[in-house]
């Protein structure tokens, strides 16, 4: 409940959105992830992810679905932080905070994109989020737009890689070891 109010004054208090975010990842793939950030795209989405990462609540989470030329899931941080971490819960989260409203824009779904992760509902993105490997031009009116990686593709290309159709990670999966927003 700390947590929750913690975030909600956070974002409250933000008056200029982040530029981007670094996402330091530790596993397999070692190294930095840059994401530029579209607050002028989904400004909602963008003033999230930024509130999750200046509070801390993405550092330790895992990569929980890693699908091999698609792309790779983070953010669940309720279920996917690394201690205590169940792969048969990881992806089912969100932060406490409520859902959010879909921001679809014109921009495709190409290599490097990153959309918030939802269920069939659009209106249900929370905290996760995907970051594309190659172009999924079926996603885009689907998923909601909130950056593009500028740096570290060779760091997304080498995290640990998920199994079947689901791309569930089996065994220890990389992680965002840190996220920080960037001006």
């Amino acid at each position: 409940m700390r947590k929750s109010a913690a975030l909600l004054a956070l974002l409250a208090a933000s008056p200029a959105l982040a530029t981007g975010i670094d996402i330091t990842v530790a596993g397999e793939a070692n190294g930095v992830i840059s994401i530029d950030l579209l607050e002028d795209v989904a400004p909602g989405h963008v003033a999230r992810i930024t509130a999750l990462a200046e509070a801390g609540a993405y550092d330790g989470v895992v990569f929980h679905r890693v699908i091999d030329g698609f792309m790779a899931q983070t953010g669940d941080v309720q279920f996917g932080q690394i201690d205590g971490y169940d792969a048969r819960q990881a992806g089912r989260g969100g932060s406490d905070l409520g859902n959010l409203q879909a921001e679809f824009s014109d921009i495709t779904f190409d290599r490097g994109v990153v959309g918030m992760a939802r269920s069939s509902d659009p209106n249900s993105a929370n905290s996760q989020f995907f970051i594309m490997f190659a172009p999924g031009p079926f996603l885009d009116g689907q998923y909601t737009v909130i950056g593009r990686v500028t740096n570290g593709l060779d760091v997304l290309d080498a995290v640990k890689l998920g199994t079947g159709p689901n791309g569930a990670v089996v065994g220890a999966p990389d992680l965002m070891q840190k996220v920080t927003v960037t001006d």
